[in-house]
């Protein structure tokens, strides 16, 4: 039981520290890079070391710096102790969901450099995935609700009204959205028979046909579209609207700020990673099976390790096209009302998300599914 929890942590930080963190800080540098781009500006191209600016990448390093050092001041009239607990409230839910997320196939260590047998894999092997579960989804609804905490406790503990209106602005919004959610991920509950991301994984496979943006596509655009409200992000900006309205970090700085900045990013990388796993195969890549490349009746055969490292780099490269088109949205469509982003959750998402599964439902009714 010791080697297992050891071994689960290992995995967790590996994929944490390796992969999340350094994408979600690089993120904060592409964000200004891309809307530079798109608004025919330089962007941050200035910090360096020496005479190295390798395009301004080190403006992550310098934000960095600048918030560690920068003074972390609380309001006099603050609830200081669920002032300084909001931050983490909001963080933590997000690295930690990354356990259901299978990043990577079954790896049997015995066996890197032979062929598997693509009827019959050997016996045991290390999932590259950190917590497996048949209530995966739903564990990820359940610890996704909590980083609403920290953002509602952010405005009221702050004892600043209008950070307390950013904070119910953000509570609005994540009930509005997170039934959609929910009911998208229904659909393909109904569809694969599992809410355990690694089974709706291995039931996409590596035909494209399978995967659930070809078997649940109205499903997968209302999931991304909820998932973005979930994040907070453009146009569903609204909790953080600096140009109109006030966030509900309003009071924070230093290190608190910058907790909360880099926690929308790093869920960013967590959108990006679940619509690659429910809906986009996770790793799989088409026409590649555990024993190698299958397209007609051509085969090239490829060992367990090749295999292996280049379904987890087609996750990598799935989870960061997502992450870019994230990017592209903020930039692209205009900020919602507050009574425009409530009237499309609760008018015309959630009666099509409803729609959707009855109509999957009656598909498979009568397809005797």
């Amino acid at each position: 039981m010791l080697m297992i929890f050891l071994l689960g942590a290992l995995k967790w930080l590996g994929l944490i520290m390796v992969f999340v963190m350094p994408v979600a800080s690089l993120l904060t540098w592409a964000e200004r890079r891309q809307s530079a781009m798109m608004q025919d500006r330089l962007g941050p191209n200035r910090a360096n070391i020496g005479s190295v600016r390798i395009w301004g990448i080190l403006h992550f390093v310098a934000d960095a710096v600048k918030m560690l050092f920068k003074e972390d001041f609380v309001p006099a009239k603050a609830h200081k102790t669920l002032f300084r607990l909001a931050p983490v409230l909001a963080f933590a839910p997000v690295l930690i969901a990354f356990a259901i997320i299978p990043f990577g196939p079954t790896i049997h260590v015995d066996h890197l450099f032979k062929v598997l047998d693509p009827y019959s894999a050997p016996s045991g092997g290390e999932r590259l995935q950190i917590f497996t579960a048949e209530f995966g989804m739903l564990f990820y609804f359940a610890i996704a609700s909590i980083a609403n905490y920290g953002t509602t406790l952010a405005g009221w503990a702050s004892y600043n009204k209008w950070a307390l209106l950013g904070g119910l602005r953000a509570s609005s919004q994540m009930m509005a959205y997170e039934v959609t959610m929910g009911l998208a991920v229904l659909g393909m509950f109904l569809v694969t028979g599992t809410l355990e991301p690694g089974a709706m994984v291995d039931w996409q496979g590596p035909n494209p046909l399978h995967w659930g943006i070809t078997v649940q596509p109205l499903a997968f655009l209302l999931f991304f579209t909820a998932a973005i409200a979930e994040t907070k992000r453009a146009p569903f900006d609204i909790p953080e609207g600096e140009p109109e309205v006030i966030g509900y970090f309003l009071e924070y700085s230093g290190l608190g700020f910058g907790t909360f900045f880099l926690a929308e990013f790093v869920e960013i990388v967590f959108v990006g990673a679940l619509m690659t796993t429910v809906f986009f195969g996770g790793y799989h890549i088409p026409g590649l099976y555990q024993n190698g490349f299958y397209f007609g009746d051509w085969f090239f055969e490829l060992p367990h390790v090749v295999v292996a490292v280049l379904q987890v780099h087609a996750f990598i490269f799935k989870v960061i096209f997502f992450c870019w088109f994230q990017l592209l949205i903020r930039w692209t469509l205009p900020r919602f009302r507050p009574d425009q982003l409530i009237h499309l959750g609760w008018k015309k998402i959630l009666p099509m998300s409803l729609a959707n599964v009855m109509i999957t439902a009656a598909v498979l009714l009568w397809l005797g599914l």
